[in-house]
């Protein structure tokens, strides 16, 4: 090839938060951590808050002025005066309308009704009714969990009390968006985990140990409203990643230079592990359990990565493997999961620690799949739209242990390629020999014709009886002359041999 070969390498540099914050970032925020990210985005909101209430204020500004020049022209025409009483309701229909602009800007602030904060698992949000059996269950699961963590802490009952309120209040605004749904549930994080932090001063293990059972009681309540909402277009991405991974069904080991010998028992199994881990993300409901399938699956390559190499993994090793994983296993509603754990996640949790190290890795990894050409496998623009499109397929060539089985079917396909083209001889003789029965059809049919029209053109005359006689008589006369011959009695008897005595 005389393409440069763009290869898979990805600096550890560029997983990190471009705004140098030190946490990892991620391509759904731009390149940003979840911190970073949620102050771009407050600014932004707060910006267009901003302009929103001066668009409503100039709105209100030019509806008084309105109003103003309608009062003054009623007052200079005091015979029309049917008119006053509508005139005297414009006030409050230009009150109500600001109000309702002004509503437009701010969330909805109804509440549902209020509970008592208890452990009494009877006090459950009422919308839960109408969830499946099974999404029954394990809410009721997560509930009773959630319920045996906190008791021995002390400020347990206050901790259940404000995530079962938010829970309810989330659960009841059906309306609200992926998006807001996702803010909400941050700043509520946020405001939990700095609490806490106050509460247990130098014990940071036990603030994240706390805020992992608040989001499994919290997400498996709202995995529902959460994820793959019907306001978003998670579902159309899913299918358009998983369409592009089938049809990249052809990239194979060499092409993606993964340091993997599938041909080890241990590696072939420790992939097989991987596969099944990163499948086994879609069926969890916590963005936390969706995390561990990651990182079990992330360790299995590092496992086969080490024992093909027989030393340790490095980052450029890991990458393309997991993306020949990715490739190989075809997950189900991907785009959904990392879109879930992105929004509902614990922020910590993505932003340090291995975790969100994997969990970044696997989006760099669907981002090169996205964007996978020619160029990145060392191949021609051509060769990657044949293979693309089904036409060809790549063939490479086979390794020194292969050779034996490579002969044996270059032998197979021999025998098959002189099958086929005996088998078209036979094709080609069975119709030429239909050709012939079918002209020999058409002469018999031809003379049969032409004897007809003979006969017709010269018909058979009938004799006559005397005709017949003297014909007879000729014929025996003819046959008696050799008969009626008298001299051959006169002819001397055959001679008869005789024997001498010498």
């Amino acid at each position: 090839m005389t393409s440069q070969r763009r290869g898979i390498h990805l600096d550890q540099s560029e997983l990190l938060c471009k705004k140098g914050c030190g946490f990892y970032g991620n391509t759904a925020w731009h390149g940003l951590c979840s911190k970073c990210w949620r102050e771009e985005n407050q600014r932004e909101r707060q910006k267009q808050i901003q302009e929103d209430w001066a668009l409503a204020e100039r709105l209100q500004r030019e509806e008084e002025e309105a109003y103003a020049s309608r009062h003054q022209r009623t007052q200079s025409q005091p015979s029309i005066t049917p008119f006053n009483k509508s005139e005297e309701r414009k006030p409050k229909e230009k009150s109500s309308k600001v109000n309702t602009v002004t509503k437009f800007f701010i969330p909805s602030t109804n509440p549902p009704p209020k509970k008592d904060a208890s452990f009494d698992t009877q006090s459950s949000p009422s919308p839960s009714s109408s969830r499946s059996p099974q999404s029954s269950v394990d809410t009721d699961n997560a509930t009773r969990e959630f319920i045996d963590f906190l008791k021995p802490l002390k400020s347990g009952k206050e901790i259940f009390k404000q995530c079962r309120a938010f829970t309810e209040s989330m659960i009841y605004k059906r309306d609200m968006g992926a998006e807001e749904l996702s803010e909400c549930v941050q700043d509520f994080y946020q405001n939990l985990s700095e609490r806490l932090q106050t509460q247990f001063k130098g014990s940071s293990d036990q603030v994240e140990s706390i805020m992992d059972e608040v989001e499994k009681y919290m997400m498996t309540h709202l995995y529902k409203e959460a994820f793959c909402p019907e306001t978003t277009d998670d579902e159309k991405k899913d299918l358009a990643i998983q369409k592009r991974i089938r049809d990249l069904h052809w990239v194979t080991i060499e092409m993606l230079c993964v340091p993997v010998d599938e041909d080890i028992p241990e590696v072939s199994d420790s992939v097989v592990k991987a596969i099944t881990d990163v499948i086994e993300m879609d069926s969890k409901s916590v963005p936390k359990a969706k995390l561990a399938c990651i990182t079990r699956c992330s360790k299995h390559i590092f496992n086969a990565i080490k024992v093909s190499k027989k030393e340790a993994a490095s980052a450029d090793d890991f990458l393309p493997t997991l993306i020949y994983i990715v490739l190989k296993a075809n997950p189900p509603r991907l785009h959904s999961n990392m879109q879930y754990i992105t929004q509902f996640c614990n922020p910590s949790r993505l932003m340090t620690g291995e975790d969100g190290y994997y969990f970044t890795n696997l989006c760099c990894a669907v981002a090169f799949i996205e964007k996978l050409d020619g160029q990145s496998l060392n191949l021609s623009s051509e060769e990657f739209e044949l293979y693309m499109s089904g036409q060809a397929s790549p063939h490479w060539p086979p390794s020194a242990e292969a050779s034996s089985s490579s002969a044996a079917l270059s032998q197979v396909h021999k025998r098959l390629d002189l099958l086929n083209g005996l088998e078209e001889r036979q094709e080609r003789v069975m119709e030429k020999a239909r050709q012939l029965e079918s002209d020999l059809i058409d002469w018999t049919d031809e003379v049969e014709q032409k004897v007809q029209r003979a006969l017709e053109s010269f018909p058979v005359d009938t004799q006559n009886p005397s005709a017949t006689s003297v014909s007879g008589a000729n014929s025996a006369a003819s046959s008696a002359i050799d008969s009626d011959n008298v001299e051959s009695e006169l002819l001397p008897p055959p001679l008869q041999p005789q024997v001498f005595a010498g």
